[in-house]
């Protein structure tokens, strides 16, 4: 693969992490990820609304002028989580009557107009939508992390009501680890998403402190 290619695809999962690195869109991570569900109901609708417009805007990005990209991208942005939203409220309306304020609330995500300006305005439409898929992937995967530690925790179960959101077929999905589990409702509330996301944080750093040392271990003596 291209390195370039390479570049982007690492700096939006691990590098670059929208909510592991870059600390961005707290509210709806907090908010949505008591099930591991609704975390990747939240991160596929992130995932589409911020591949599409790097897509529209790299395409325009000849045409629109510096004083006006900034209400031309929210012009996009907001017309993309419109439809979206009113996609999800079609098919899978019961997920909606749980996230459906958090969707409307994606206009305002931080790190989708981020990567407008800073990324997709100054590249090209392959670069802008891999770009966007692997940043929305990146997103999706640390919601789909936390929702899980937090609904384990709190609920025994994992990825209940995915039948919601990925239909009949996905009911499998649906798994009671721990049987009889009275629950703790702490981390089914917003401070026991903090909790999970300080110790994932944690997590990464200590990971990254030790692969880099054995990288330093690992490198050959120059003679």
């Amino acid at each position: 693969m291209n390195q370039n290619y390479l570049r982007i695809t690492r700096e939006g999962l691990w590098d670059n992490n929208v909510v592991f690195v870059q600390i961005l869109a707290l509210c709806p991570t907090m908010a949505v990820t008591s099930t591991a569900t609704h975390g990747l109901g939240m991160g596929l609708a992130t995932m589409a609304v911020l591949t599409i417009s790097n897509l529209l805007i790299s395409a325009v990005r000849h045409w629109v002028s510096s004083e006006v990209r900034i209400p031309v991208y929210v012009v996009f942005i907001a017309a993309l989580v419109t439809l979206i939203d009113m996609s999800v409220n079609a098919w899978a309306h019961e997920l909606y009557k749980v996230l459906g304020l958090f969707i409307a609330l994606i206009v305002v995500n931080c790190a989708i107009l981020g990567r407008a300006e800073a990324f997709a305005s100054k590249v090209g439409m392959l670069e802008a939508i891999l770009d966007g898929l692997m940043m929305g992937f990146g997103f999706t995967l640390a919601l789909v992390i936390i929702g899980a530690v937090r609904e384990i925790l709190g609920s025994g179960t994992l990825f209940t009501e995915a039948h919601l959101l990925l239909g009949e077929m996905f009911a499998f999905l649906e798994i009671t680890l721990i049987p009889e589990y009275k629950g703790f409702l702490l981390m089914l509330l917003p401070p026991g998403g903090f909790l999970t996301l300080g110790f994932l944080l944690a997590g990464k750093r200590v990971l990254e402190t030790r692969l880099s040392t054995t990288s330093t271990v690992l490198q050959p003596i120059s003679v």
